[in-house]
């Protein structure tokens, strides 16, 4: 792929194929399109969006509604682990807020923002659906469960380590 040009390579085009083939209506793949092409660019720019309309023919604002409306499609370049930890309500009860301010303290960061170094963006979602386990935060697509403010420092070394590299 070609962030510049919006280009959609050869392999991506095939597997949007298969995802139109399956699908009964063309509008149907927009999500998975858009996961599909953020799996191998990392985000989706106003190129690839254009590009993928193109494609598949499907109206630009119908997939940009789309991609602005769903919260785990970045529209921007984010960091090479996105933190999401839960900002519902369940979470807030058992320590969230706190574990909240605890990454945005200790990566000097606000939520939606990435760090210096392209590790970290943080991105908290309205609730991850694991209330019994609160707080919670999805990373690397893995829940942590039951987390607390002391631990965030050695979790955050741990997802920094296994991106390569110097630790935080």
């Amino acid at each position: 792929m070609d962030e510049a040009t919006g280009e959609l390579s050869p392999q991506e085009k095939h597997q949007l194929d298969l995802l139109l083939a399956a699908a009964p209506q063309p509008s149907g793949i927009s999500i998975d399109a858009l996961k599909l092409l953020q799996a191998s660019r990392g985000w989706i720019g106003d190129d690839t969006l254009l590009a993928l309309a193109e494609y598949t023919r499907l109206p630009l604002a119908a997939l940009e509604g789309v991609a602005t409306f769903y919260n785990l499609i970045f529209r921007r370049p984010v960091g090479k682990t996105v933190l999401h930890p839960c900002d519902g309500i369940s979470c807030d009860l058992m320590g969230g807020a706190g574990l909240r301010r605890r990454l945005s303290l200790y990566l000097n960061l606000v939520a939606g923002e990435t760090t210096a170094d392209h590790k970290f963006t943080l991105i908290p979602l309205p609730c991850l659906g694991a209330c019994d386990k609160a707080p919670v935060m999805i990373a690397n697509q893995i829940l942590f469960e039951r987390l607390n403010e002391q631990e965030i420092p050695a979790l955050l070394e741990t997802l920094a380590a296994e991106q390569g590299g110097e630790t935080l």
